[in-house]
């Protein structure tokens, strides 16, 4: 099949998710075009994205607001479809581009499929005009202009319904993921002058409200007494690094947390005892995933994808979605206590083989050949 996959965000868990759908579809045959937006790209994403054996790579600059700057993008991206054979399948990721490459004018159709990486209308934050305004046209696509639209995870899938969308065009696929190599373990502790010997909680995100690391530092500082040997590392990047680095600051933290871009998550994980996701929502987080498939206990908020990855009280602890912090920080000690983060561990580690990549490559195959064929 002749295959587009399209991506505004063009990082985080929804790029790591891109790459490698857009990897392992080239690597069983297809032909493969990308487009991702330069706006809010990460560097590695498009270093990774542009070293993979697939056809082309399109940059459509796409911001993540709704603004007069689509029409622009729509036509863009129209010229791509207009360009060479015609595509079989038209993928798009999250909400902008779901948007932009299912919107059609009259003419020759082609399936157009849709991955949210979690609904606008999941974060509790939104309020009611903003409920209403993007589930209307989560509906009005869903309804109008989708073949199929993949959920990563069941959470998401009864959001969907609970949206109004057919449960005939629905399809769950929980991502996938390689487990990270252990190799760097030594490497990124030893960067921020981190003993083998301390504990580690790590956190992975865009630092955006969605991931509210702001909440995880607030957990963090109010246990920093009762756990002397802790640090916090802290990889990711976005607009709340500035005020995040102030709080980090104000705390009196800053040599026991570690805030950085330099390593990429599965580099990183691998050097925390324990990974900490203080989310507002989520759809299926990767990081989550990747923390699975290193045999890491996890802390979580309860959003999407939580009950999935985490066997409550057995690989790892979920809480109250908050802006309280206090459930968290208990949670936080209580997990790393010695004897409940051995147990916690050697459980996450029976797990580890979980989610397959693999699997995630074959599912999404088989919906694209279902609806070429219909």
């Amino acid at each position: 099949m002749r295959i587009l996959q399209l991506l505004e965000p063009s990082g985080g868990g929804s790029g790591r998710h891109f790459v490698d759908l857009c990897r392992g579809l080239a690597a069983r045959g297809h032909a493969v075009e990308a487009v991702y937006s330069p706006l809010r790209a990460e560097e590695g994403f498009v270093r990774e994205l542009k070293a993979l054996p697939i056809d082309r790579v399109h940059a459509v600059a796409m911001t993540r607001a709704p603004g007069p700057s689509d029409l622009a993008a729509f036509r863009q991206i129209r010229r791509i479809l207009k360009a060479g054979p015609r595509f079989d399948i038209i993928h798009g990721h999250s909400s902008k581009t779901g948007a932009l490459a299912r919107l059609r004018l009259p003419g020759p159709h082609v399936p157009r499929v849709y991955t949210p990486h979690a609904f606008r209308t999941m974060d509790p934050t939104l309020g009611s005009k903003g409920r209403l305004l993007f589930g209307g046209i989560e509906s009005l696509l869903g309804r109008g202009f989708t073949d199929a639209l993949i959920c990563v995870s069941r959470d998401e899938y009864d959001h969907a319904l609970a949206l109004g969308l057919p449960a005939r065009r629905l399809h769950v696929i929980v991502n996938g993921t390689a487990a990270p190599r252990p190799d760097m373990a030594e490497t990124v502790r030893a960067a921020f002058g981190i003993p083998k010997s301390a504990l580690v909680i790590g956190f992975v995100g865009r630092l955006s409200p969605q991931k509210a690391p702001e909440r995880l530092v607030t957990a963090f500082t109010s246990i920093a007494a009762k756990r002397p040997e802790a640090h916090l590392l802290m990889i990711g990047s976005g607009e709340l690094e500035k005020p995040l680095r102030a709080q980090i600051a104000a705390a009196g933290l800053s040599g026991r947390i570690h805030l950085t871009a330099a390593f990429t998550g599965p580099q990183a994980i691998p050097a925390f005892d324990l990974l900490a996701m203080p989310s507002r929502y989520e759809a299926m987080s990767y990081v989550m995933l990747e923390a699975v498939a290193a045999g890491k206990p996890i802390v979580t908020t309860n959003v999407g994808g939580a009950t999935t990855a985490v066997v409550d009280g057995e690989t790892g602890l979920i809480v109250a979605n908050s802006d309280d912090t206090s459930p968290l920080a208990n949670a936080l000690v209580t997990a790393t206590a010695p004897d409940r983060l051995a147990a916690l561990t050697a459980a996450s580690t029976a797990r580890r083989d979980l989610f397959s990549l693999d699997r995630m490559i074959e599912e999404t195959e088989a919906v694209y050949r279902a609806i070429a064929r219909g």
